[in-house]
């Protein structure tokens, strides 16, 4: 089947799937920031050059607290 063999990953260090969802996170950042219980995300960072990108964000909450949530992004070999 041709369709099969166009979504083959021949790459995962990283994939092109992992590199297009670390960048959705990242525009989904206002959307987010729109969900979150007092708490606010001041600033986010991808790092799409990595074996396994990660998407960091910067959060602030009611008390001034600031926190750091880090998302690493891993796609698993095709299974067949």
């Amino acid at each position: 089947m041709i369709f099969n063999n166009l979504m083959k990953t021949n790459t995962y260090n990283p994939s092109p799937l992992e590199i297009e969802f670390a960048n959705l996170l990242e525009d989904l950042t206002d959307e987010m920031n729109m969900r979150l219980k007092n708490r606010k995300i001041e600033a986010t960072e991808i790092q799409l050059d990595q074996d396994n990108p990660t998407f960091r964000m910067d959060i602030s909450d009611l008390d001034g607290d600031k926190h750091t949530m880090v998302i690493k992004i891993i796609q698993r070999p095709d299974q067949e």
